[in-house]
């Protein structure tokens, strides 16, 4: 990976998610992409808003699980050798060319894993979902917060059924990411 100015800095903000507390991280997109930040402007020009609407939570659920995503693709894609790459700039490579032609081949394992635990970490998201999306049957409520409202509604039947769609979905993606990561370390 390149060095530039910056980058700790870059680096700090993309695993500054993965340590705030999901309701302060929560409480900044509220701010961002609310009434008082970058909402008005994509009612205007895209047409859609974020809060207390699905797009809001899946940023919300996206922002939660990036560290997870952008740690195991950059590990990835650091552990592609050196001299593959110098090797390829010599043929006359672009550094698309590069990275689309060379690096994510042999790295795509490594960035799909980091997906699917990205994704893994987003199913099970709610302090970030639901200030930014709220909790709005049908419209905004995810898996997570629909079995919090089965729990306080001492429905625990619903809980329960909820709780093993989640933990099914979530195991099933996780063994998957799993194989592929150990399918990626034998054959390095």
């Amino acid at each position: 990976m390149k060095n530039f100015r910056g980058k700790v800095i870059i680096e700090g903000l993309t695993l500054l998610s993965l340590v705030l507390p999901p309701t302060v991280l929560g409480y900044y997109l509220l701010l961002l992409l609310g009434q008082q930040g970058l909402g008005p402007f994509f009612e205007r020009f895209l047409g859609f808003r974020f809060v207390f609407a699905w797009p809001g939570a899946v940023v919300a659920a996206s922002i939660t699980a990036l560290p997870l995503v952008v740690q195991t693709a950059r590990i990835s894609l650091s552990d592609i050798s050196k001299e593959i790459e110098d090797a390829a700039r010599v043929d006359g490579s672009t550094e698309w060319q590069l990275f689309w032609r060379i690096m994510l081949p042999i790295a795509w394992r490594g960035i799909l894993a980091g997906g699917l635990l990205g994704f893994l970490r987003a199913l099970g998201e709610f302090g970030a979902t639901l200030m930014v999306a709220g909790n709005i049957p049908g419209r905004t409520q995810t898996l997570a917060m629909a079995i919090y409202d089965a729990v306080q509604g001492n429905d625990m039947a619903r809980a329960n059924s909820l709780a093993f769609l989640l933990i099914g979905i979530a195991f099933a993606l996780l063994i998957m990411a799993l194989w592929m990561n150990r399918r990626m370390l034998v054959e390095s």
